[in-house]
Protein backbone atom coordinates (compact mmCIF):
# COMPACT_ATOMS: atom_id res chain seq x y z
CA UNK A 1 0.00 0.00 0.00
CA UNK A 2 1.79 3.70 -0.95
CA UNK A 3 1.44 6.25 1.44
CA UNK A 4 0.77 10.28 0.99
CA UNK A 5 4.60 10.64 1.47
CA UNK A 6 5.41 8.16 -1.33
CA UNK A 7 2.89 10.16 -3.18
CA UNK A 8 4.69 13.77 -2.66
CA UNK A 9 7.66 12.45 -2.89
CA UNK A 10 6.47 11.16 -6.88
CA UNK A 11 4.83 14.14 -7.40
CA UNK A 12 7.76 15.66 -6.66
CA UNK A 13 9.85 14.12 -9.06
CA UNK A 14 7.70 14.50 -11.57
CA UNK A 15 7.06 18.31 -11.10
CA UNK A 16 3.45 17.54 -11.13
CA UNK A 17 0.34 19.73 -9.05
CA UNK A 18 -1.98 18.09 -7.12
CA UNK A 19 -4.07 19.15 -9.84
CA UNK A 20 -2.32 17.34 -12.70
CA UNK A 21 -2.28 14.38 -10.45
CA UNK A 22 -6.21 14.37 -10.03
CA UNK A 23 -6.42 14.40 -13.04
CA UNK A 24 -4.33 11.80 -14.97
CA UNK A 25 -5.29 9.50 -12.19
CA UNK A 26 -9.47 10.32 -12.61
CA UNK A 27 -9.74 11.02 -8.90
CA UNK A 28 -11.57 13.77 -7.40
CA UNK A 29 -8.92 16.27 -6.46
CA UNK A 30 -9.93 15.89 -2.62
CA UNK A 31 -9.75 12.76 -2.51
CA UNK A 32 -6.34 13.04 -3.49
CA UNK A 33 -5.75 15.80 -0.85
CA UNK A 34 -6.73 13.38 1.92
CA UNK A 35 -4.28 10.49 0.64
CA UNK A 36 -0.90 13.14 1.07
CA UNK A 37 -2.66 14.28 4.07
CA UNK A 38 -0.03 13.82 7.16
CA UNK A 39 -2.45 13.16 9.39
CA UNK A 40 -3.31 9.97 6.97
CA UNK A 41 -6.82 10.29 6.34
CA UNK A 42 -8.91 7.28 5.18
CA UNK A 43 -9.23 6.89 1.30
CA UNK A 44 -10.89 4.51 -0.60
CA UNK A 45 -8.31 1.36 -2.01
CA UNK A 46 -9.61 2.42 -5.75
CA UNK A 47 -8.37 5.95 -4.91
CA UNK A 48 -5.51 4.67 -3.91
CA UNK A 49 -4.39 2.22 -6.83
CA UNK A 50 -5.49 4.69 -9.46
CA UNK A 51 -3.40 7.06 -8.27
CA UNK A 52 -0.39 4.72 -7.97
CA UNK A 53 -1.29 3.40 -11.73
CA UNK A 54 -1.41 6.80 -12.91
CA UNK A 55 2.94 7.60 -11.23
CA UNK A 56 3.82 3.72 -12.38
CA UNK A 57 2.69 4.94 -15.92
CA UNK A 58 4.44 8.03 -15.91
CA UNK A 59 7.75 6.28 -14.64
CA UNK A 60 7.33 5.89 -10.62
CA UNK A 61 8.57 3.27 -9.15
CA UNK A 62 7.40 2.14 -5.67
CA UNK A 63 10.05 0.25 -2.98
CA UNK A 64 8.96 -1.47 0.13
CA UNK A 65 11.95 -2.78 2.50
CA UNK A 66 12.09 -3.80 6.16
CA UNK A 67 14.42 -0.42 6.16
CA UNK A 68 11.55 1.74 4.58
CA UNK A 69 9.33 3.03 1.92
CA UNK A 70 10.89 5.31 -0.83
CA UNK A 71 10.33 6.45 -4.65
CA UNK A 72 12.39 6.50 -7.79
CA UNK A 73 11.89 8.04 -10.95
CA UNK A 74 13.11 5.34 -13.96
CA UNK A 75 15.12 6.26 -16.92
CA UNK A 76 12.42 5.31 -19.09
CA UNK A 77 8.68 4.71 -18.31
CA UNK A 78 7.38 1.34 -18.43
CA UNK A 79 5.54 1.76 -21.77
CA UNK A 80 8.54 2.98 -23.13
CA UNK A 81 8.59 6.57 -23.09
CA UNK A 82 11.49 8.86 -22.74
CA UNK A 83 10.65 10.52 -19.63
CA UNK A 84 11.31 13.89 -21.29
CA UNK A 85 8.75 13.15 -23.70
CA UNK A 86 6.84 11.89 -20.65
CA UNK A 87 7.38 15.05 -18.54
CA UNK A 88 6.48 17.33 -21.59
CA UNK A 89 3.16 15.74 -22.11
CA UNK A 90 2.46 16.03 -17.96
CA UNK A 91 2.92 20.46 -19.15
Amino acid sequence: MITGRQVRAARALLFWTQEMLAEKALVALTALKRLESERELPVHDTTRDLVRRALENAGILFMESDRGRGVMLLNETPKGISRRRALSRSS
